[in-house]
């Protein structure tokens, strides 16, 4: 059985072809500028790949466009998309209707639409890419939603609301939704089959570290709590975003700068974090070279985002009164051994303890911390992709 898995932004749009007897993905790829003039970029799995500039004025045209990329092209995998089973769709923001993975129906799609406010850069975008994928393959391929914010539905709700009045939740649901709810139930899940501590109430905490970061604390495979909030701007620094700050020091910036909401928003978000400290970039590559050349900026935004993901992670130690687990995931949290190392060397109060050899290996999943440590620490690589295919294969069964 193949799924096809759709990851749609609002000029991108990014698939793999999953082959479920064996979990195996045939083909990816990434149709960018949608809208503006229009790209693809896809490889099978045997390493062949087709590369195209082509026209794609909506996400219909870019769906046409993987078909004869999947079909017809050098790099065809499958003769024809009556070989896929179903579709599945990462959507952002499922607020608190969505507590789980669902088949999309009309009255699904509208209520994703509806959560735009929520998430205005994301769900609209998903919208249009599902509506586009109706038309192009038919409403007789299921389609399934799998929301980013349904496992942070578990958290009980000292955890996800906001001291603000309380009329703003009932008027406009104004609460922690978090984000990468995909990435942290997958990655927990799976240390939970490592630690493999069955008779045991498992405490554990995620940390999906890329350009854009989180950290999640479960327990049993339910999250308790999760570091981004309303929107994924919350949180601690990450490439260009803010993380937690004092609302205060934003309405001070507007005032001086005589900034609109929309130009504040477009700072904590783009322009910010890494980035807006370092003055280098938003990657974490570049300004780990910055640093080690001696720019003292580059540095201290090393230093802040390191310092913030310690606190986070003593935090939710405290919220769970222990911690049995840690995971590093991501892009950085993946790859990024100096990260690793420094923020275990600040927990040792735990009775954590890595192990450096250990440590330095990269991308791969691994156990990390010695046999003696009191905390098992694990490098767990994501597949978001594979966790929308599992639910999709789930719900059309």
């Amino acid at each position: 059985m193949k799924i096809f898995v759709v990851n749609a932004g609002s000029s991108s749009l990014k698939y793999q072809l999953i082959d479920m007897e064996n979990e195996t993905v045939l083909a990816k790829g990434l149709c960018e500028r949608i809208g503006v003039s229009g790209s693809i970029t896809h490889k099978a799995a045997d390493g062949r790949e087709y590369n195209a500039e082509t026209a794609m004025p909506t996400h219909s045209e870019a769906f046409e466009t993987v078909v004869y990329a999947m079909t017809k092209s050098d790099a065809k995998v499958i003769d024809s998309f009556d070989e896929i089973s179903a579709i599945g769709h990462r959507v952002v923001q499922g607020g608190s209707i969505f507590k789980e993975s669902c088949i999309i129906t009309d009255d699904v799609l509208e209520k994703i639409d509806e959560l735009g406010a929520l998430a205005p850069l994301h769900n609209p975008a998903h919208v249009l890419a599902i509506r586009a994928c109706i038309k192009t393959f038919g409403s007789d391929i299921p389609q399934v939603a799998v929301f980013d914010t349904s496992f942070h539905q578990t958290m009980p709700a000292k955890a996800y609301m906001f001291p603000l009045p309380y009329e703003y939740y009932e008027k406009y649901g104004v609460r922690k939704y978090g984000a990468h709810g995909t990435s942290h139930r997958f990655v927990g899940n799976r240390l939970i089959e490592l630690v493999n501590k069955p008779e045991k109430e498992l405490k554990v905490i995620t940390c999906h570290l890329g350009n854009g970061c989180s950290i999640t604390a479960n327990i049993n495979g339910a999250c308790v709590d999760t570091s981004m909030g309303f929107t994924p701007l919350d949180g601690f620094m990450m490439g260009t975003r803010t993380g937690t700050l004092d609302p205060s020091a934003l309405t001070f910036i507007a005032e001086k700068e005589n900034l609109t909401p929309a130009q504040i928003n477009d700072i904590c978000n783009k322009k910010s974090g890494m980035l807006g400290v370092s003055g280098v970039s938003n990657d974490n590559r570049d300004i780990l070279a910055a640093a080690n050349s001696g720019n003292e900026r580059a540095y201290l935004a090393l230093r802040m985002q390191r310092y913030q993901i310690i606190k986070f992670i003593g935090s939710y130690v405290a919220a769970m009164n222990g911690v049995d687990a840690i995971a590093f995931t991501g892009g950085i949290g993946e790859n990024d051994a100096g990260l690793r190392e420094e923020i275990c060397a600040n927990l040792t109060y735990l009775g954590l303890e890595i192990d450096p050899e250990l440590n330095a290996q990269r991308g791969k999943e691994i156990k990390i911390s010695t046999p003696k440590s009191a905390v098992d620490v694990y490098v767990v690589p994501t597949n978001e992709e594979l966790a929308i295919a599992r639910d999709t294969l789930a719900l059309i069964s």
